[in-house]
């Protein structure tokens, strides 16, 4: 029996964009997503936020994506990351942060597992794990090949460091090595300014890492059993208390895009910030220009952003990572903005980014999270398949499927 699609919620604000499908994913909001292709037929992977576990859904006909399989996660986990290529998913354990709806020193699990899509990319086989020894995982980078590239807690560093991970036997994998900046030694204080969000993005023999309050750090990682420090680019005082959340190369163009994640709602923190950075010589990264701030559209009860419900700032960017079921952006960016939904960037011309398109939903009716404090549309996650079908995920929503009617590049 063919179920009829699940309706989405209205259209607030649209500019370039249709709303193609929408999947409400039972009422359990996914986070991060993650594509892979077969013969054809189009998966999407998620990990659920307010509740432990994964979700399978088809989108092979993307006005109709639906739900086909679910993984059960470790109780009182996160697991809201994922990453897929090459036949493996990449899913990421870590302890939750106090105030997300778990209850604070409740027993969590941690590490990566380790799951088999050269099967029936429908159901991922689980076949190995690995552990931190301390909180977890969380954004992680894997482009396929032998190596995996984790934001990992451990036993004897303040926060998160680079671990990279041999997974080329996935029912065995094994540390190769791991770097950290100096300050992030055991007992030099919490809480930490040298933060790995991640991932740490690979393109070529290098990894550029989003290092909170360090900053862009870039290593060569040629040789993966000693990373060796190549630069550091600081954004001072700007941005939320995490400090550089996203770093996202264009290889072709020599571009790094790079952006701070907004954390308290209305605004409350430094001005936060998505920059496009020239890296044609990594040892000395420079900053090009910044993407424009978004604005609402004429009409709305609100003359900014700040001023609406939650939170509103740079997030997530569409993350190619090496995958062939992923869009390869050259000149957008794709970036969720928390209340102000996606936002669609033309750096063409690197120096002067132009806000091209957007798409903002109807706030939630009905609240399935904690937050935020006051409910309202709140972006997470974004990422395009090949065929230039766009994939969004909402705290209090489903996954909404757009299309960019111009065309992205």
């Amino acid at each position: 029996m063919t179920m009829a699609p699940d309706r989405a919620p209205g259209v607030l604000e649209c500019e370039g964009f249709e709303l193609v499908g929408y999947c409400d994913l039972g009422k359990r909001p996914g986070f991060k997503l993650a594509l892979t292709e077969r013969d054809g037929r189009w998966f999407l992977y998620t990990g659920h936020l307010w509740e432990s576990g994964w979700s399978v859904v088809d989108v092979t006909d993307p006005a109709a994506p639906r739900v086909v399989h679910t993984m059960a996660g470790p109780e009182t986990t996160w697991t809201i990351q994922v990453q897929a290529a090459d036949g493996l998913l990449v899913t990421a354990l870590e302890r939750p942060v106090p105030g997300w709806g778990v209850p604070e020193g409740a027993p969590y699990s941690e590490g990566v597992l380790l799951w088999d899509l050269t099967g029936d990319p429908a159901e991922p086989e689980l076949v190995g794990e690995w552990r931190t020894g301390s909180y977890g995982t969380h954004r992680n980078f894997y482009a396929g090949g032998r190596h995996a590239y984790l934001t990992a807690a451990g036993p004897d560093v303040v926060g998160q460091c680079l671990v990279i991970l041999d997974v080329s036997d996935p029912a065995a994998p094994r540390e190769v090595s791991r770097w950290a900046w100096p300050d992030q030694l055991a007992g030099t204080g919490e809480p930490p300014l040298a933060y790995l969000h991640g991932p740490a993005y690979v393109s070529g023999d290098l990894a550029y890492l989003p290092y909170g309050r360090v900053g862009l750090v870039v290593l060569d990682v040629s040789d993966v059993r000693s990373p060796r420090l190549v630069s550091v680019l600081g954004f001072g005082d700007l941005g939320s208390f995490l400090g550089l959340h996203s770093a996202v190369p264009i290889p072709e163009r020599d571009l790094l895009v790079v952006n701070s994640e907004a954390i308290e709602e209305h605004g409350r923190e430094a001005l936060n910030y998505a920059f496009v950075v020239d890296v044609a010589d990594p040892s000395r990264p420079r900053v090009l220009s910044s993407l424009p701030v978004p604005r609402p559209g004429p009409g709305l009860p609100y003359p900014s952003y700040y001023d609406k419900g939650g939170r509103f700032g740079p997030h997530n960017q569409h993350h190619h990572q090496g995958n062939p079921a992923h869009f390869r952006l050259r000149e957008h960016v794709l970036m969720t903005y928390f209340n102000a939904g996606l936002r669609l960037f033309d750096i063409s011309d690197a120096r002067e980014p132009r806000e091209v398109g957007w798409f903002v939903p109807e706030d939630p009716a009905e609240r399935r999270g904690v937050l935020p404090t006051e409910l309202a549309t709140q972006f997470e996650d974004v990422v395009v398949d090949a065929r230039g079908y766009v994939y969004c995920t909402d705290k209090n929503h489903g996954v909404f499927v757009l299309r960019y009617a111009p065309g992205l590049r």
